[in-house]
């Protein structure tokens, strides 16, 4: 049986990615986005891989848009089985040269944006006991760094409600999942969209994945959704680790080497056209789809989300290896 999937920030980079993902099992899928050029490139791509898409431009920061948009999804293809929170919006700069306008936008997007859908996706599933939320978050929900003030703060924000509702859905004995997924660097769009004010090109913190490994994840945990949190990549598992060993000595090791790792030796360009208040992919632009700037240095695969998905035969297989190492033991004493 087909699922039905709404998927925002799905015209681009992880949010498109998770489009892909779903589209290859044949779901019906709705596309919530701002960009008009991306989310139609998104339904195309939908249609060619065997599924359905609904491309609905839609800005998260507005309740009632993820309302109405939920209402139609639910009309068009039935009643909705995953929600795929992946919508964000950004500013690179120090928080001293942050406007309070834009600290706002960035919060409205990427934080409210998570709360409006969560808030959609229940209103529908609590009724029907059943479906499931994955949110999209981040390293950086973990362990802040600098130039991202608005950012870190709203993927904290995101951790902090998430784990209410979550222990709210427990209570009531719901059969309702919501979980999260704990991304790493990835090479996706925003970075040549992103508004800026460093002097440099702005860069994901290596080690950097391209978004289909993100993609992979959050699909596992629409999957395997008991779970609390996932976490995807090598380097969101450490950092995760550190920050909660050594605190103080990342606070220090960021100060240091922070600002120079996002961003390139290339000095920035005249000022862009950026995607914060108005889509850089809408009618009058074009599709970005899921990819940046940074193929070339990108890792395509993540040893640990591979041990992730296969976590139950590897135990199975260790348990294997440990009876046979006692019985080993056993004859050899014997």
């Amino acid at each position: 049986m087909s699922q039905t999937v709404v998927v925002t920030g799905a015209s681009a980079g992880v949010g498109r990615a998770v489009v892909r993902e779903f589209a290859r099992r044949g779901a019906s899928i709705g596309l919530l986005a701002r960009g008009q050029a991306g989310l139609d490139a998104a339904a195309g791509e939908v249609a060619a891989a065997g599924g359905r898409a609904l491309a609905l431009p839609v800005d998260v920061a507005d309740p009632d848009q993820v309302e109405a948009a939920a209402d139609a999804v639910e009309a068009e293809f039935g009643p909705i089985d995953v929600w795929v929170n992946c919508a964000f919006a950004g500013v690179f700069a120090p928080f001293t040269e942050v406007r309070p306008a834009e600290f706002k936008r960035v919060t409205e997007v990427t934080y409210l944006g998570f709360v409006h859908g969560t808030q959609a996706a229940l209103a529908r599933m609590v009724p029907r006991d059943a479906g499931t939320i994955v949110q999209a978050g981040s390293a950086l929900g973990e362990r802040s760094i600098p130039l991202q003030s608005a950012y870190c703060g709203a993927k904290h924000a995101i951790l902090g409600f998430t784990s209410s509702v979550r222990t709210e859905l427990m209570h009531d004995k719901s059969n309702v999942r919501i979980t999260v997924v704990q991304l790493p660097a990835l090479n996706t769009p925003q970075f040549s969209w992103v508004l800026s004010r460093l002097p440099r090109r702005p860069q994901p913190v290596p080690p950097i994945y391209q978004p289909e490994v993100a993609a992979r994840g959050i699909v596992h945990a629409a999957d395997h959704p008991r779970r609390k949190q996932y976490c995807v990549g090598g380097s969101t598992t450490a950092t995760v680790l550190a920050n909660r060993l050594f605190p103080g000595l990342l606070d220090r090791y960021l100060a240091r080497t922070g600002f120079d790792s996002q961003q390139t030796d290339q000095e920035a360009r005249p000022p862009a056209p950026d995607n914060l208040w108005k889509p850089v992919d809408g009618m009058d632009g074009r599709d970005h789809g899921a990819h940046g700037s940074f193929d070339d240095a990108s890792h395509g695969r993540s040893c640990q989300l591979w041990a992730t998905e296969h976590a139950r035969p590897l135990a199975a297989l260790a348990a294997a290896g440990a009876l046979a190492a006692a019985g080993l033991a056993r004859r050899t004493r014997t």
